[in-house]
């Protein structure tokens, strides 16, 4: 079989590696190309949105930036309405929340780029109803892979073996694609069939967080607003957060980095809550009712594995997701970069103009989690400690670096500096947004303007969200 993937000249039959949000999204574009696709999940999934062993970051503090959203609906339309009618609350930055960063409160003026913080497992529920209603698609579950099939050449399907069991199979395919996440195999899978794992490119700075559910029914509140996020940086290296999920409670977030990690036990992780540059965060949490144990992560390393450049690698074999490109969560990126990569897989398997080979699609795959690396890398490779092959800077890269700094001193007093650095956190627009005519003279020549000296409790216009969920208070 020729090395094409799309065009209606594609894969018969198309085998997904992981059930998650990047494995669905992936398998719902390769239905309208493939005969049949089928997803193999290690889990049995959940019939209600709960969270899943193979998930380890599903009872976390997740949000779905506006890109993300954007990329859903062109895949899965009407999805994002789901979301918000069963409760995910909508946060507006920096009107909806009170933020610190780099020593400074954001004034919290119109908010703009908004983003979901509802709860991981039922964003993800909601898109697996909807990708596996298709009878193109099905789910093998409770199933494994542990190797491919085929040589250096081509894959040809995967190993299973089943959990509990440990019976072993084979699933024939004319195309597989890896999204079995930061855990992935496939670097060894490769190797054993002869082919050349790929290069990888690591920074890792050893932060871990911690995370708890609250409600603040009985607490009287603190501030009328969503929620409260403390941002760390190289400066000041704890972070924290109380971000609303569905039902009016909050994920509460706390993080460090290697050697002083947030603790498991409930009363000291409260009391490392006072770690950070202002004890808004603490006093909240002293008049809110925990209603989950503290859950820990520590696997954070920004990993990028270059799939896309020379090598003696096979045909038909793709990576998306994290077991293409995987980001420290604390910058929220994984999810729209799921479904931001979807839609680049769909554009390039739908392209006439070019042949859809492996490596074509496997480059537009990467391009799609370019900027989101670029902005999480070029924030932890300056942390105190960070580690990596890819934590040194090119020469290239110092007057970028300067003037993304001067960004960030003005976009927390700056509406407008603020409103386009936020379109490219979000992943809406690109980084050269912020080299518009009157953004560059506000960051190349105007002053670092003024912010609030102490936590802004209200937002400037004054009134409340009125969405509910929030951290509220007289």
């Amino acid at each position: 079989m020729a090395d094409q993937l799309g065009n209606g000249r594609g894969a018969r039959h198309a085998v997904v590696v992981g059930g998650s949000l990047a494995g669905l999204l992936a398998a719902r574009v390769l239905a309208e190309h493939a005969e049949r696709v089928t997803v193999v999940e290690r889990d049995r999934y959940p019939d209600e949105p709960e969270a899943r062993p193979g998930v380890p970051q599903g009872r976390h503090t997740h949000v779905l930036l506006e890109g993300g959203q954007l990329a859903l609906e062109q895949l899965l339309p009407g999805v994002v309405d789901e979301l918000r009618e069963q409760g995910a609350p909508r946060v507006a930055m920096p009107r909806d929340l009170v933020q610190w960063q780099g020593g400074r409160w954001f004034r919290r003026t119109a908010g703009t780029s908004p983003l979901f913080t509802g709860a991981r497992p039922r964003l993800e529920h909601l898109v697996r109803r909807r990708v596996l209603a298709d009878p193109r698609v099905h789910a093998v579950q409770g199933a494994e892979a542990v190797g491919l099939l085929g040589d250096a050449t081509r894959v040809r399907g995967v190993r299973l073996r089943e959990r509990g069991s440990g019976e072993t199979r084979v699933l024939e395919a004319d195309l597989v694609v890896d999204a079995s996440g930061r855990a992935t195999q496939a670097p060894r899978w490769l190797a054993e069939i002869g082919a050349e794992p790929p290069h990888e490119e690591v920074i890792e700075t050893g932060l871990a967080y911690a995370t708890r559910l609250y409600r603040e029914e009985t607490a009287g509140g603190v501030a009328d607003c969503l929620g409260i996020y403390v941002i760390p940086g190289p400066g000041q290296t704890y972070g924290g957060g109380a971000i609303p999920i569905e039902g009016g409670a909050h994920m509460v977030t706390l993080s460090g980095l290697r050697g002083d990690e947030p603790p498991t036990d409930g009363d000291a992780f409260e009391e490392y809550a006072k770690r950070l540059p202002h004890p808004l965060l603490h006093d909240w949490l002293t008049k809110a009712r925990a209603e989950s144990a503290v859950r820990s992560f520590r696997g954070t390393a920004n990993v990028r594995r270059r799939y896309d450049r020379p090598g003696r690698r096979p045909a038909g074999f793709l990576a998306t997701g994290d077991a293409l490109c995987t980001f420290n969560p604390i910058y929220g990126q994984g999810m729209a970069v799921a479904a931001i990569s979807a839609v680049a897989l769909r554009d390039a398997l739908a392209d006439r103009r070019r042949t859809p080979t492996t490596r074509r699609v496997q480059r537009a795959l990467l391009d799609a989690s370019e900027q989101a690396w670029s902005i999480s890398s070029g924030s932890d490779k300056n942390m105190p400690g960070a580690t990596g092959n890819a934590v040194g800077s090119r020469l290239l890269d110092r007057p970028a670096a300067w003037y993304l700094k001067r960004v960030e001193a003005r976009y927390t007093g700056d509406p407008v500096v603020g409103e386009a650095f936020r379109s490219v956190l979000a992943l809406v627009e690109p980084v050269s947004v912020l080299l518009a005519p009157g953004i560059a003279r506000a960051v190349l020549f105007g002053p670092v303007p003024p912010t609030p000296p102490e936590p802004p409790l209200r937002p400037e216009d004054g009134g409340g969200d009125g969405s509910g969920g929030g951290v509220r208070g007289a």
